[in-house]
């Protein structure tokens, strides 16, 4: 007879897009019994995706204990049960790769969908919070410190264990049931998507490892513009400077060097000028169409726009100041925080991978969202786009993994630009 499984999710995001986390818990339906717990801190997404990336979790949970057991999903979220139910469309963009991804972990008739009150859905909710608390910290979830089982008993009735047996509540008691999830993200591990930092990705952009070929994006910033050697802001809200002469030069060059490489399979670009320049330099050589994606733009900085980091200190020290210690902060004069960058990298990200599985694909973009790109496949704060360093026509590259796992495969690599 196959197992069955209690799968138990749940999301959550201050702010809504805000500080993000989700919690699963993956439960015995015979005896009530934790089996594992997962919970990750997202960074900055809705409500709503870190409600499917709970889902995601708390699904591959149980998929890695037993991929024939028979899965009952309960979660507080209407959306997310209506959708996966198949009886609401699903129309958002954010929602559609994840649904899909849902949708493949197990067979259809596996799994079936309740939706339960909050009050019921505590367990997975505390783990939610507790990834967000840490997140909230600087650090990442720990199995090890949940106290989200507390809340066991909010299942109810038809969870109880049956006689002689009690439910297991220490996380060191479990020693005959395997290790507990533990989420790294990356986001939308695809979710805030989140890839295992145990996973050991094989060398190379287009390794195929046992879980399949990953998606992988290459990242490549543009060449240079008569602006960047002056480390002047240039977002999507200035002037739009094409390439220097410079520039084109070292497009020419970053194209030869991925012809050399044969890897690239599609060509993804920002719609601003310098980064079509760019992609097509590399189009031409490799013999590609560029596609122009606007998720993948960089982020617009407002009235600070052509300006270098010391006039803006100069002319608006107090919105700078608070710029550089809250994510959420906007330039001066609107523009856009690096927090709804993130939302918006980490949404765009989520839409590639479920159109480009299994293939390479060069995004031809900008500073902020490459290190978005890899600060969500780390799990990092948002300060951590401070502490990277991201020189014109670089090339870095993260792949993601059927399982919801990302490697960061190269980053900042100039080497193709020396003579």
């Amino acid at each position: 007879m196959a197992r069955e499984f209690i799968v138990e999710a749940d999301g959550g995001s201050r702010g809504n897009p805000g500080p993000a986390g989700y919690g699963a818990v993956v439960i015995d339906a015979a005896t009530g019994e934790t089996l594992t717990e997962a919970a990750e801190y997202l960074g900055v997404v809705t409500n709503n995706v870190a409600e499917y990336r709970g889902l995601l979790a708390g699904l591959r949970a149980a998929h890695d204990l037993d991929p024939a057991a028979a899965v009952h999903v309960r979660m507080d979220s209407k959306l997310v049960i209506e959708q996966m139910s198949g009886r609401w469309k699903i129309k958002h963009p954010d929602m559609k790769p994840l649904a899909m991804q849902a949708g493949r972990i197990f067979p259809a008739e596996q799994v079936t969908y309740e939706w339960i009150p909050r009050e019921q859905n505590k367990h997975a909710d505390r783990l939610a919070n507790e990834a967000m608390d840490a997140g909230k910290r600087g650090e990442q979830w720990s199995a090890a410190a949940s106290t989200a089982d507390l809340d066991a008993g909010g299942r109810g009735a038809h969870l109880s264990p049956t006689p002689g047996t009690a439910p297991r509540k220490g996380r060191g008691e479990l020693r005959d049931q395997p290790p507990p999830a533990r989420a790294v993200t990356t986001t939308d591990k695809p979710t805030a998507d989140t890839r295992a930092a145990s996973h050991v990705a094989s060398p190379g952009w287009s390794s195929a490892p046992d879980l399949g070929a990953p998606a992988t994006f290459v990242l490549l910033r543009h060449g240079e513009t008569p602006l960047t050697p002056q480390k002047r802001f240039s977002g999507s809200g200035g002037t739009d400077p094409a390439l220097s002469d410079v520039g084109q030069e070292q497009a020419r060059r970053v194209a030869e060097a991925l012809a050399r490489r044969g890897t690239i399979e599609t060509i993804l670009a920002s719609p601003l000028i310098r980064t079509r320049q760019t992609a097509g330099a590399v189009a031409e050589r490799l013999g590609l169409d560029v596609t122009i994606e606007e998720g993948i733009k960089e982020t617009d900085f407002g009235a600070w726009e052509g300006l270098t980091f010391g006039e803006v200190r100069e002319r608006y020290p107090d919105d700078l100041t608070t710029w550089l210690a809250d994510p959420s902060a906007h330039p001066t004069g609107g523009g856009e925080s690096f927090a709804e960058t993130a939302a918006r990298i980490a949404a765009t990200r989520d839409k590639l991978i479920a159109a480009y599985a299994g293939r390479t694909v060069l995004l031809v973009t900008h500073v902020t969202p490459i290190k978005t790109f890899v600060q969500l496949a780390l799990g990092a704060p948002l300060q951590s786009l401070f502490r990277m360093e991201l020189s014109a026509a670089s090339l870095s590259a993260v792949a993601y993994y059927a399982d919801g796992n990302a490697s960061v495969r190269l980053f900042n690599d100039t080497s193709h630009l020396r003579p």
